[in-house]
């Protein structure tokens, strides 16, 4: 896979970069008025849905968690907070997701997030050669292995959409 059109940059293409591990970015036309960015990434690449990731972050009384989704679904709490051994979780706010992260909503990468936290891939991710996640900001996806993903990540795999 090729490494980054120029001007593309962002904290999550840094850090595959230096990690060394190969990645495609697909910059697209992103539109703020789209109801689903994930799928709006999903037409504008022309990527089956299935295929293309979201990133959540969810609260547990252990810590910031983060669940990983395909876009057609949605993150099922209670298996996430079971995949990360806390009791229960809750979708994180948004302005805390923002801070943690470094990234603002609709462009929260999974890769290169200002604050590691425990991240968790749904598992159909391994039914894929390749997936697409965030590259950093709305408009621009970054696809590579779900192999990948976990090393750059640090993740694990369990079911959590539904």
């Amino acid at each position: 896979m090729a490494k980054r059109p120029a001007g593309t940059g962002t904290p999550a293409s840094t850090a595959l970069t230096v990690a060394g591990i190969p990645f495609t970015l697909h910059p697209y036309e992103h539109d703020p008025s789209a109801p689903s960015y994930g799928l709006e990434a999903a037409e504008a690449l022309g990527v089956e849905p299935e295929r293309v990731f979201k990133t959540l972050l969810a609260a547990t009384e252990l810590s910031i968690v983060v669940g990983v989704v395909p876009v057609t679904g949605m993150l099922d709490l209670k298996a996430l907070a079971a995949a990360v051994g806390a009791k229960r979780a809750t979708m994180a706010d948004p302005a805390v997701a923002e801070r943690r992260t470094g990234y603002v909503v609709g462009g929260i990468s999974p890769i290169g997030q200002k604050t590691h936290h425990v991240t968790v891939v749904d598992e159909t991710a391994q039914l894929f050669e390749t997936v697409f996640v965030s590259g950093g900001r709305r408009g621009l996806d970054l696809e590579l292995t779900p192999a990948d993903l976990l090393t750059a990540t640090g993740a694990a795999y369990a079911p959590l959409a539904k």
